[in-house]
């Protein structure tokens, strides 16, 4: 490699002009690429987010990175609500699977609860914890 080319930290910028050249490059493999946000809040009567679950479709597949439910208001329905809302999207937009990953000091057994299956487990990640990943298949049901 020539000395001239470093590595460095990227700016907020430079991360999305990466993110967006390997979307070019995957379209040029795969053409129906598909990149959709999906956001979903619960709110009480007030208008406070109690619940919120965010991902993304993209390809045949929804995948959710995020799904919070206050503590206060946990075991009252909400994750379930928003999962279910997700599957929902997910069919509407013809995807065959969900993916999503969670961790041992989160709620790992809720997921089996609504047909995910357990791809994966990470030991020590963090330390003295396991990092699990999920899918569930859509077409089955």
């Amino acid at each position: 490699m020539p000395d001239n080319y470093n590595v460095s930290r990227g700016t907020t910028e430079e991360a999305e002009y990466v993110r967006n050249k390997l979307i070019e490059f995957n379209k040029k493999i795969v053409s129906n690429v598909r990149f959709e946000e999906v956001h979903l809040c619960v709110k009480n009567d007030t208008g406070e987010i109690i619940a919120g679950l965010n991902g993304i479709v993209c390809w045949n597949w929804m995948e959710i990175d995020i799904l919070w439910v206050d503590e206060g208001h946990r075991g009252e329905g909400h994750g379930a609500q928003l999962l279910q809302e997700a599957d929902r999207i997910a069919r509407e937009k013809n995807c065959t699977f969900i993916t999503l990953n969670t961790f041992s000091f989160q709620a790992p057994e809720f997921y089996k609860k609504y047909g995910y299956e357990a791809l994966a487990i990470i030991e020590d990640a963090p330390i003295g914890y396991r990092h699990h990943f999920y899918k569930k298949d859509l077409l089955a049901r």
